[in-house]
């Protein structure tokens, strides 16, 4: 699975937390990816995750943009994508279904990104 935050320390707490839960996790920093310094094809053609957990953070709008960008790439389209945010209730009515598989508020439960990770995992 691959994620996608602005924080290193959340990265780090969740890959150790899903790679305890039997997940393979790659990671990206969405600054990255938004900024170019990482090519989003290859990352995610190397990596071939079944789900995205991607995290909507301040400033809103530059993450919610690049979203929206991989959601519209036709390589990406397949993707299960896990949202997490502190603004939960506004990136679900963004959202809506067709785009994500479960939206998350923060504080984290962490027991809840594993559960929908499963799950958006199939």
């Amino acid at each position: 699975m691959a994620l996608f935050n602005t924080s290193p320390d959340t990265v780090e707490m969740l890959r150790v937390v899903l790679q305890q839960a039997g997940f393979v996790v790659v990671s990206a920093f969405t600054f990255d990816i938004r900024d170019g310094r990482v090519d989003l094809e290859s990352f995610m053609r190397q990596s071939q995750p079944s789900v995205v957990i991607y995290d909507i953070a301040p400033p809103y709008d530059a993450n919610w943009g690049l979203f929206q960008h991989l959601r519209r790439r036709s390589s990406l389209q397949h993707y299960r994508f896990v949202i997490t945010s502190t603004n939960a209730a506004y990136v679900q009515k963004l959202a809506g279904p067709e785009h994500v598989f479960d939206v998350i508020g923060k504080p984290y439960d962490l027991d809840q990104i594993v559960a929908a990770t499963k799950a958006a995992a199939g």
